[in-house]
C-alpha cells in the first residue's frame, strides 16, 4: 500500500499503511512473527529476513508505518527510547562536539554526559531557543545539533526551521527528540531536521504496556549508517513490542488530539488558580513562544480548525519541595510516576524524579527548580482531572 503515502491522510495511513491483510489468511491484523531465525533458498543465497536482529517482518511494519507517518525515507525502531538517542551518538568519533539543549530529558542528559564522555565526545548545553547561542557554541568538531521540540520539562519550544537551516549551512547533523509533539502533531523532518526520535513507549504505544524507540530519517544515506549501527549493536525491538505499538498508532491521532484539547483546559485552570505560581504550556498565549508553537504545529493539522500543541504540562505551586512532594503523592487518578503519554494520567516532580540525574547545580541553572510539577494528561475527563488535583492542593494545605 505504499501509494496510500500519497492519497491517503495520517490518520487513515496510520491504520493501513505497514498493516497490509496477511496474504495466506486474509486476517486484516498481521500476524506477529516471533521466529527468530529464517530458513533461507540456498547456501549463500539469502532472502528478505535471515536473522531477527537484522529485520523482522513485524518490526519491519513498524517501521513502514512509521516512515510513512514521518514523512521520511524509512525508519528503525529500537528496544528504547535511549537505545535510539544511543544509536544517533554512535555516528560521532572520538573528539567530536555536540550541541544539546538546556531543556532536555534527564536520561539523554545522563547519556551525553556520563556515557559519551568516555568516548571522548564533548557536549555544550545551551538554550537552544537562542539561535545565536547555539551558533556560538558551535566549533570546528560540532558533529551534531540535539533537541526537543517541546522541552522536557520546562516545554520550551525549537525554532525546527531555523534550527535545520543552520545545521545545513555549517555541515552539522541535526536530530529532534519529538515525543512531546508526536508525529500526528508535528514532523520535523518536513523542516529539514535530519533526524527525528521518539520514545515510542510514550504516545505512539500509548497504553504503558510496551517500551520502545524509534528514529526516522528523510535521506537513505544517513539511513543505511543508522540501520548498520543498529545491526551491529543489536539494540532491536522485540516482536511483541512492535505489534503494540504498532496497534497504538492506529489511534494515535484521535488520542492527542483528546489529550491535548484536555491538557489545554486544564493549563488555563491552573493559570487562574492561587496556589500555581506558574504554568508552562506552549498553547497558553502566556507562554513566551506562543506564537512560534502556533506557527509550527498548525502546519499539521490535518484539517483541524484547532491547533494541538501536546498533553504536557509543567506548572510551579507556590510551595516547598517537600510540599510539592505531598500533593504529587495525594492525587487518586493522576497516578505518580515518570513516564507519559499514555491513556492514563501522571503526576511526577521532575527534580526528584525524571530529572534527578542532574546534579543539583545544573537542575538550578536550567530552571528545574524544586516546586516544579509535570502532568501527562491521559483521556480521562477535565472535570474529573481537575477536581483530583483540587483535592490534592486542598490535602496539602490541610
Amino acid at each position: 500500500m505504499s501509494d496510500l503515502k500519497d492519497e491517503t491522510e495520517f490518520r487513515t495511513r496510520a491504520i493501513h499503511v505497514g498493516n497490509e491483510v496477511d496474504p495466506s489468511t486474509g486476517a486484516v491484523v498481521p500476524p506477529i512473527h516471533f521466529a527468530s531465525t529464517f530458513q533461507q533458498p540456498g547456501a549463500g543465497e539469502w532472502g528478505q529476513y535471515d536473522y531477527s536482529r537484522s529485520g523482522n517482518p513485524t518490526r519491519s511494519g513498524l517501521q513502514t508505518t512509521l516512515a510513512s507517518l514521518e514523512n521520511g525515507c524509512g525508519s528503525l525502531a529500537f528496544s528504547s527510547g535511549m537505545a535510539a538517542i544511543h544509536a544517533v551518538t554512535m555516528l560521532l568519533e572520538s573528539g567530536d562536539h555536540v550541541v544539546a539543549g538546556t531543556d532536555i530529558y534527564g536520561g539523554a542528559y545522563r547519556l551525553l554526559h556520563q556515557i559519551c564522555n568516555r568516548s571522548g565526545i564533548e557536549v555544550t548545553l545551551v538554550d537552544v531557543t537562542d539561535l545565536q547561542a547555539i551558533e556560538n557554541a558551535i566549533t570546528d568538531r560540532t558533529r551534531l545539533i540535539w533537541t526537543e521540540s517541546i522541552g522536557n520539562p520546562r516545554m520550551t519550544i525549537s525554532d525546527l526551521p531555523a534550527i535545520a537551516k543552520l545545521g545545513k549551512r555549517r555541515g552539522i547533523l541535526t536530530g529532534v527528540d519529538n515525543t512531546f509533539g508526536t508525529p500526528a502533531l508535528l514532523r520535523p523532518l518536513e523542516y529539514g531536521i535530519d533526524i527525528v526520535m521518539h520514545s515510542a513507549t510514550k504516545y505512539l504505544g500509548g497504553h504503558s504496556d510496551c517500551l520502545g524507540g524509534t528514529l526516522a530519517v528523510a535521506d537513505k544515506e544517513l539511513f543505511d549508517q543508522l540501520y548498520f549501527v543498529q545491526n551491529a549493536t543489536g539494540a532491536v525491538l522485540d516482536p511483541m513490542s512492535s505489534f503494540l505499538i504498532a496497534r497504538g498508532l492506529k489511534t494515535l491521532d484521535l488520542r492527542i488530539r483528546e489529550q491535548s484539547r484536555t491538557a489545554l483546559r486544564l493549563a488555563e485552570w491552573l493559570e487562574s488558580h492561587a496556589k500555581v505560581r506558574s504554568v508552562l504550556y506552549p498553547g497558553l498565549a502566556s507562554h513566551s513562544q506562543h506564537e512560534l508553537a502556533m506557527q509550527l504545529f498548525g502546519q499539521h493539522q490535518n484539517g483541524s480548525k484547532e491547533t494541538h500543541v501536546g498533553a504536557m504540562i509543567t506548572f510551579e505551586l507556590d510551595a516547598s519541595l517537600d510540599q510539592v512532594r505531598q500533593v504529587c503523592q495525594s492525587t487518586k487518578l493522576f497516578r505518580l510516576a515518570v513516564s507519559l503519554g499514555a491513556v492514563e494520567s501522571l503526576i511526577e516532580q521532575p527534580a526528584t524524579m525524571s530529572h534527578a540525574s542532574y546534579a543539583p547545580e545544573a537542575r538550578a541553572e536550567h530552571g528545574i527548580t524544586d516546586s516544579l510539577i509535570r502532568l501527562s494528561v491521559g483521556l480521562e475527563s477535565f472535570a474529573d482531572l481537575r477536581s483530583d488535583l483540587e483535592q490534592a492542593f486542598a490535602a496539602t494545605s490541610s
